[in-house]
């Protein structure tokens, strides 16, 4: 069996389409479709904890009950199942609703199957948060900010100091690249990516790399 997949989109067409496209791909299995949050979340109470998708395609706009409203609600009931945003929303605001409420990644509609479900597949092996390129874009300008030093820019939570290499990996990581391609832009291995990434995990007290950036967002830092 696959990974288990599910589907939560307010358009019929829209999200038949794409359950039949993941069919084509022998390392998914879809489990589950929903038109709204409420209708996905009364489906979950159903299932048995073997039998929950590990990963949720999640619409934003729905009726009834929001994608983002969705995410926030089953992280905290479910919060081993990662939800991946797949909506045409572009703009920051729902960006950052989203990465706050605990999505593992935000992808644009337009984004050819093959990409989604590497995306899919990189949120559940590789701990990565997949987003389209545009999207990427507007998460790391957030992170950038020039009128710090690198060394001393995360020294505001109980005086930790991310060191100027983890900070370029930081940055890296809100790109949605994971470690192989961090390391091949950054001339280092994968093996070194993944032993800065654990020091900026301990250093923020999290344990995933969404977890990173929504602390970031929350505090405020990068405003």
């Amino acid at each position: 069996m696959g990974i288990r997949i599910a589907v939560v989109d307010d358009k019929r067409l829209l999200r038949t389409t794409l359950c039949e496209q993941l069919a084509y791909y022998e390392e998914l299995d879809v489990m589950l479709k929903a038109a709204d949050g409420d209708e996905f979340l009364q489906a979950m109470k159903v299932l048995k904890p073997e039998q929950l998708p590990q990963v949720v395609l999640m619409d934003i706009e729905m009726p009834n009950m929001d994608g983002i409203e969705t995410v926030g609600i089953t992280r905290e009931i479910y919060p081993e199942v990662l939800c991946l945003m797949l909506t045409v929303f572009d703009d920051d605001e729902k960006l950052f609703e989203a990465i706050k409420a605990g999505a593992c990644g935000y992808l644009l509609k337009d984004e050819k199957i093959g990409n989604i479900v590497r995306a899919i597949t990189e949120c559940v092996y590789d701990g990565s948060v997949p987003m389209s390129p545009r999207i990427a874009q507007k998460a790391l300008s957030l992170l950038k900010n020039t009128s710090k030093p690198a060394d001393n820019l995360l020294s505001q939570h109980d005086d930790c100091i991310l060191s100027s290499r983890e900070i370029e990996i930081l940055q890296r990581i809100v790109d949605g690249l994971n470690y192989q391609q961090i390391g091949e832009r950054l001339f280092i291995s994968p093996h070194t990516v993944r032993k800065h990434t654990a020091n900026i995990y301990e250093k923020l007290h999290v344990s995933n790399k969404a977890a990173v950036i929504k602390v970031a967002l929350h505090k405020k830092w990068f405003n």
